[in-house]
């Protein structure tokens, strides 16, 4: 691609080097910007998966170099430069600049704001010893990856995916390990109970211990590092290495000191315009304005791809709503759970296919009206689910129920 040597044009910038950052620079490019495009990141690595670290990545499955998805040779080709561990301070909207952490100021044309999530720490004393780690990037993993070669005990904090699909890899690495969860269930956030006793089964299967109602209330070391978790009942659990998989918090800290609504997430529509128009936001930093149901934020690699889509249409003055059904997915063990729509506020789950054989969905009903589906290794009833929920077209409870009927001949 040619660009205009035009020196008085200002870049669009990026704030955010992950996925939807990535997304959003490289659509500009197809979107015809044509002027230059500044990524901010503020990890010393290019754009890389975040799916892979707590499955392939920390089996040895996937190396470092395969989980980069732009190095920055490719990102050159494409005229974006990248500048990775840099540090953005603060946004000026009335000067439209940035400030770095080392002072330098940049004028920018348009502002892109993906500055992702953070772990949400754990609120215990004994928090902060070696061995207690978050999994959210590629340095947490490296740590983790070398401490789990000598642990022997493994304890994870928190029934979640991120907590679930790490306790799958440190059994199949033989440790012993143990999950804490404060809910009554595995998952209790998203699924359903017939998934979540289904995920306590399997994972009890591989050797796991799986402790429901467990308020973690300290963390006690001994010889430097971490040694004992000690809960609200009074036991106290063995640990050489601790996992702390308790949530997400989404980095807005930037957008709300520069004056732009905040709200659980940086407030957009669903163009990921913000009330600035010359802002826009995108991915897991954000909280969608829908006009029936208030704010909506997810925490998906679909949705931060077609967020920073929109996003950057959005910056060329186009409108590229987001508005499929979202969709995402976890892998633990020999199980792909794959979802799509949001089943909060059900009040009918209807099962196709197997629990026993392992091979079975959830179809949420709300009044008789399909919302989402869980598919544990019934990979053509998520796509076929994906289809039918983007055409607003579903079937009955009976029909969903009925293995006989072709879910895909409902879209005809």
């Amino acid at each position: 691609m040619r660009l205009r040597k035009e020196p008085d044009l200002n870049p669009m910038i990026v704030i955010g080097a992950g996925q939807s950052g990535l997304q959003v620079a490289e659509a500009l490019r197809s979107e015809s910007w044509e002027g230059p495009i500044v990524m901010i990141g503020d990890e010393a690595h290019a754009p890389y998966h975040r799916p892979p670290l707590s499955k392939a990545y920390l089996l040895g499955e996937a190396s470092e170099a395969q989980l980069t998805i732009r190095g920055p040779e490719a990102l050159a080709r494409k005229n974006i430069e990248l500048m990775s561990g840099a540090h953005v301070a603060a946004i000026d909207r009335v000067a439209k600049t940035v400030t770095l952490g080392d002072g330098r100021s940049l004028a920018y044309t348009g502002l892109a704001i993906a500055t992702g999530s953070r772990p949400r720490p754990l609120p215990v004393p004994g928090a902060d010893l070696p061995g207690v780690f978050p999994l959210r990037t590629l340095d947490d993993c490296r740590a983790i990856s070398i401490a789990l070669e000598s642990a022997h005990n493994v304890v994870v904090i928190g029934g979640g995916f991120i907590g679930l699909e790490f306790a799958a890899v440190a059994r199949k690495k033989g440790k012993n390990v143990v999950v804490l969860e404060a809910a009554d269930r595995l998952m209790a956030r998203v699924v359903a109970p017939v998934i979540s006793d289904f995920y306590r089964d399997l994972h009890t299967a591989h050797g796991a211990s799986i402790v429901l109602g467990a308020k973690v209330t300290e963390l006690h070391g001994e010889n430097g590092k971490v040694a004992l978790v000690h809960t609200a009942s009074g036991v106290a659990f063995p640990a050489d290495l601790v996992i702390a998989g308790i949530g997400i918090l989404p980095n807005t800290e930037l957008a709300a000191a520069a004056g732009l609504e905040v709200e659980g997430g940086i407030v957009v529509d669903a163009c990921s315009r913000t009330a600035d128009p010359a802002i826009v936001a995108s991915g897991d930093c954000t909280a969608v304005r829908l006009a029936d149901s208030g704010l909506r934020r997810l925490e998906s690699v679909q949705n931060a791809i077609e967020q920073g889509k929109a996003a950057a249409a959005a910056l060329m003055g186009k409108e590229k709503p987001f508005t499929a059904k979202p969709w995402f997915w976890s892998d633990q063990y020999d199980v792909k759970l794959q979802m799509v729509g949001l089943s909060a506020g059900h009040d009918q789950v209807v099962i196709r296919g197997s629990v026993a054989e392992g091979k079975f969905s959830a179809f949420y009903f709300k009044a008789g009206k399909l919302i989402g589906i869980d598919s544990a290794n019934r990979p053509q009833d998520h796509m076929a689910g994906r289809k039918l929920l983007d055409k607003d077209v579903w079937p009955t409870p009976q029909q969903a129920a009925d293995e006989h009927v072709n879910l895909a001949d409902l879209l005809k």
